[in-house]
């Protein structure tokens, strides 16, 4: 039995409904549970950052992640497919009166993504300094405590509704099929199997 682990939301809802339409059976979470098992496969509903740890850890033998996650994070697991859901960009973002200067000495970037910032800007070769927080990112440039910020936008509705604007896209993300990699060995067949399945599947949803 393959343990899956799904981060709780519209990502989780997505990805079970393709498990339902591969496999022909009604599959969801009763109320507040956090574990599900089929005949086939444990589901495991955890915070969306959360999923690649249980992966690491092997406490799941595979997970949906974005692919944001992945970049952010960069541990050694392995990427099997692009779902192509759960879609979004990271972009950097500035008042709407402010214009971002690529000879500027330094900048200040508010962002909870450390590391895809500081990568971005390295191959620019613009000297950022990253002030990391967990929510609210759009208030940074607002109050004064960074020059932009670096955040996931869907459809760009909380930048306007807060002042801020698009200036440049850093990457587009989508929801990934990933695994650990001893998993991946010791339970190859079930995975690949699975991996098939799923890319069918999705084919045919889109």
């Amino acid at each position: 039995m393959l343990t899956i682990a799904l981060p709780k939301g519209r990502i989780a809802d997505q990805t079970l409904e393709v498990f339902e339409r591969a496999y022909g059976e009604k599959i969801e979470f009763d109320d507040r549970k956090l574990i599900l098992e089929t005949e086939n496969f444990k589901f495991l509903l955890v915070k969306n950052q959360d999923v690649v740890e249980y992966v690491l850890h092997q406490a799941a033998d595979i997970g949906i992640a974005g692919l944001d996650i992945l970049e952010e994070r960069d541990l050694d697991l392995v990427k099997l497919l692009d779902l192509g859901f759960g879609k979004c960009k990271i972009c950097v973002g500035m008042k709407n009166e402010d214009t971002l200067d690529n000879n500027a000495p330094e900048i200040t970037i508010a962002t909870k993504l450390v590391n895809i910032t500081k990568k971005h800007f390295a191959k620019k070769a613009m000297a950022v300094k990253v002030i990391k927080l967990n929510g609210s990112i759009e208030l940074a440039p607002i109050v004064g405590l960074s020059d932009a910020i670096v955040d996931i936008v869907e459809t760009g509705t909380t930048m306007k509704q807060n002042g801020l604007k698009v200036v440049e896209d850093i990457m587009e993300s989508s929801a990934h099929l990933i695994a650990n990699k001893n998993s991946y060995i010791s339970k190859k067949e079930e995975i690949l199997n699975l991996y098939k399945i799923i890319n069918d599947n999705i084919k045919e949803l889109n």
